[in-house]
């Protein structure tokens, strides 16, 4: 989605990633190009931020229980990455960078809504080299000058999402015919913010130069139990449903981060950005539209909703 808004709004895109990515339906835009190359590699990286006014970085293994897996791939990708990343843009002529940061930095809440400010308590190998890289990205600013602007996002969700994510891992089970779902542990609550939304804030910090050098959270400033979004998705999809324990899906007891909640008030500050899908009436409506989505049988068949994916 990132992508379309800024194609969208009349800009060039590149896209960086794995040879093995399936970019169907972009490689014959004009406004568009696809450049193939690993983000450990530091040629590559360098080969595709060469030339560009921005970079948005997104690259990052991201599954949480795969981190407990293979912690060592998550270092390498998201923290040797990121180096890659910044060395790259202050190399090619300080060339700017937004790097995606995550809620799960923060641990379970302390103080709600969450402020930048927060004490960073990374409760999985996957929140602490996310610690580690963001704190990289923005020793960069500080050391070299590059501008460096680390987003926060909690929790994005929408059309075409990985079922590592719960709200597509709940709406798979149900449009496959299946009333008792199963999840992890229902008590956590989270922020869930539309991907429309942070789609935008992203694109936001990549033209503000108020934000260069800064943390900022997006999110909707709207907190939610992962039991009671279930019980909202099937209302929505007019289902009654059961709600199953799956052991395998829970972490570890002190690596669940129980709460998350947006404090955003600071991208609106410096930004301009507030997210169109906000509170609960926000939240339904961005998880009608994921769901029918996802609905289509063509999106459907992607996934295997009997399969828990890590």
């Amino acid at each position: 989605m990132l992508v379309e808004q800024f194609v969208a709004a009349g800009k060039s895109v590149r896209i960086f990633d794995l040879p093995f990515m399936d970019f169907s339906g972009l490689e014959d835009r004009d406004s568009i190009e696809i450049v193939k190359g690993d983000i450990t590699n530091t040629d590559d990286v360098t080969r595709a931020i060469d030339g560009v006014s921005a970079v948005i970085h997104l690259a990052a293994l991201v599954s949480i229980p795969y981190s407990y897996r293979a912690p060592r791939q998550f270092v390498d990708t998201n923290v040797l990455g990121t180096l890659n990343v910044v060395t790259a843009a202050r190399n090619v002529g300080s060339v700017g960078v937004v790097h995606a940061s995550t809620s799960e930095v923060y641990g379970t809440a302390q103080t709600v809504p969450i402020p930048e400010t927060h004490l960073l308590t990374p409760q999985s190998p996957y929140a602490a080299t996310k610690v580690a890289a963001d704190q990289l990205a923005l020793s960069f600013h500080r050391s070299f000058g590059t501008p460096v602007t680390v987003v926060r996002p909690f929790n994005t969700y929408g059309p075409r999402q990985s079922a590592r994510a719960v709200i597509p891992t709940i709406i798979t089970q149900i449009a496959a015919g299946t009333r008792e779902v199963r999840l992890g542990a229902t008590h956590p609550t989270r922020d869930f913010s539309f991907v429309a939304d942070t789609a935008a804030g992203f694109a936001a910090a990549a033209s503000s130069e108020a934000a260069i050098g800064q943390t900022l959270n997006l999110g909707s400033n709207f907190e939610i139990s992962i039991g009671d979004t279930a019980v909202l998705i099937a209302e929505l999809m007019e289902t009654d449903i059961v709600i199953r324990t799956d052991e395998a899906r829970l972490r570890p007891e002190a690596s669940e981060v129980a709460r998350l909640w947006a404090d955003n008030g600071k991208a609106k500050e410096l930004m301009g950005w507030e997210p169109a899908y906000c509170g609960r009436e926000g939240l339904r409506r961005g998880l009608a539209e994921t769901i029918e989505w996802f609905r289509d049988p063509a999106n459907l068949r992607l996934y295997k909703h009997e399969r828990y994916n890590v």
